[in-house]
């Protein structure tokens, strides 16, 4: 039987645990004996939900539809926010714990199977990275609420049977909903990157940046991160550096006039900068013979 979380459920949350004996039915039915679920639910708002499993036996999906949690996998942390869909594999040890102040909405199921593994793989999740952001997805709601349509059952095996093979398509369709989300995540990346060289004469902040993509600062900073290899601040240093370069070969003007412009008023500091990113002062720059 899974090891669930031994959280109060209240009215509005569901948890479902499959029955031993219907379990041991499953791990032997040729039309679910691959992968097969022991226990799903959908907990709303889930304030105080918190889990230590130091052996972890089966496989843990948890996809965060609203609010935050903070989690430990293999004694590396991780903050899960709204968007987030968690993989929990078998032997992972792990903890996590509701944010007191932002609870987490999630929907879960717990399983296992030969192909629990192959599935992983499929669904392009790696040790070091358990957390993939998928952001709102209906489909992946759509899915987990057809685990929950088994109640009212009575524990019968073929819909049991059904859940079974609603599980291979949950998992199954992960792969698109990260495809969807990869052209969406683009399309934000375009968004941040245009209104970077918009306001090259300004300096702007990483909170700024992350409320225009509406996520938090770090959560922003991370995924800006996954996305280019090279934080937010980071990339519009670089891209004021390269608009410094540009001036620096075809206008006349001072650094100092040109630091003005591009919203630094120490012209010394952002000599620095420049130097820090090009290798060569902004004169030895202006200076060096290109052909």
């Amino acid at each position: 039987m899974a090891q669930t979380s031994q959280w109060p459920v209240p009215k509005d949350s569901i948890r479902y645990v499959v029955p031993t004996p219907i379990v041991s039915l499953l791990s032997e039915h040729p039309l679910t004996r691959d992968l097969y679920p022991l226990a799903f639910g959908h907990y709303r708002r889930a304030s105080g939900h918190h889990m230590h499993r130091e052996h972890h036996r089966d496989n843990l999906l948890i996809y965060c539809t609203e609010g935050r949690a903070f989690l430990s996998v293999k004694g590396e942390p991780h903050t899960m926010e709204a968007g987030d869909l968690l993989l929990l594999p078998a032997g992972a040890n792990h903890r996590y714990t509701a944010d007191p102040d932002n609870p987490w909405t999630i929907h879960w199921v717990h399983y296992t199977g030969p192909l629990a593994e192959e599935f992983r793989k499929y669904m392009g999740f790696e040790d070091a990275v358990p957390i993939r952001h998928l952001g709102r997805q209906p489909r992946l709601i759509v899915d987990f609420n057809g685990l929950l349509s088994v109640r009212q059952t009575g524990f019968r095996a073929r819909g049991l049977i059904h859940a079974a093979n609603r599980l291979r398509q949950l998992l199954a369709a992960v792969p698109i909903s990260v495809d969807e989300t990869s052209q969406q995540h683009q399309a934000e990346l375009d968004t941040i990157n245009n209104y970077m060289h918009e306001h090259l004469d300004k300096r702007l902040s990483l909170e700024q940046l992350a409320d225009l993509a509406g996520l938090s600062p770090a959560h922003f900073a991370t995924r800006y991160r996954q996305q280019t290899g090279t934080s937010p601040i980071q990339h519009f240093l670089h891209l004021k550096v390269e608009r410094a370069c540009q001036m620096l070969d075809a206008t006349k003007l001072s650094f100092t006039e040109i630091s003005h412009r591009l919203g630094y008023d120490d012209a010394y500091y952002f000599s620095r900068l420049f130097k820090k990113v090009m290798g060569q002062s902004p004169r030895d720059y202006r200076h060096t013979p290109r052909h």
